[in-house]
C-alpha cells in the first residue's frame, strides 16, 4: 500500500532534479542507439567545456537510479515521464512529439477528402473545415511541443 505514495515521491524528487543539463544528458541517452553513452561522447553531444562536466549529469542521473555505470558507459535503466518529457513518445532511437501522430492523421484525412471531393456541399465544406482546422491546430502544437525540447 506504502509503495504508490513511495513512487509518486520518487517521481516528485526526479521532476525536481531533472532539467536543465542533466535532462539534457538523460534526453541524449533516450536518443541514443542503445541506451548507452559514454563521458567523452556526451561531453561532444552536448558540447560541455569538459568530461568532468559530463561526468557530474552522469552520476546525477545515477544517483537518481535512472543509469547505472558498467565499464565506464553510463546504459538507461529507467525511463520517466516527467515534464517536458510527457510531451513526448518514443518510436525506436527517436522521440517525437506525441501530438505528430494526431496531426500526421489529420493531414491524411485532410488529403483524402481533398482527392475525393465530388460535390461541394454544405457537408463537404463542413468536413473540409474541420480537416483544415484540425490538420493545423495539431501541427502547430507539435512545433510547439518540438520547441521545448532539450
Amino acid at each position: 500500500m506504502g509503495e504508490p505514495l513511495l513512487s509518486s515521491l520518487n517521481d516528485e524528487k526526479i521532476a525536481s532534479e531533472l532539467r536543465g543539463n542533466t535532462l539534457r544528458a538523460y534526453w541524449a541517452l533516450l536518443n541514443s542507439k542503445d541506451g548507452v553513452l559514454g563521458v567523452r561522447e556526451l561531453q561532444r553531444r552536448l558540447g560541455f567545456s569538459s568530461p568532468a562536466l559530463a561526468s557530474y549529469h552522469l552520476n546525477k542521473l545515477t544517483d537518481m537510479k535512472l543509469v547505472v555505470k558498467e565499464r565506464g558507459d553510463y546504459r538507461l535503466v529507467r525511463e520517466v515521464k516527467v515534464g517536458v518529457l510527457k510531451q513526448f513518445i518514443k518510436l525506436g532511437t527517436f522521440l517525437l512529439p506525441r501530438y505528430v501522430l494526431y496531426a500526421t492523421m489529420f493531414t491524411t484525412l485532410l488529403l483524402y477528402l481533398l482527392m475525393n471531393l465530388r460535390e461541394f456541399t454544405f457537408y463537404s465544406a463542413f468536413a473540409l473545415v474541420l480537416g483544415v482546422l484540425g490538420t493545423v491546430i495539431f501541427w502547430y502544437e507539435t512545433a510547439r511541443v518540438w520547441r521545448q525540447k532539450p
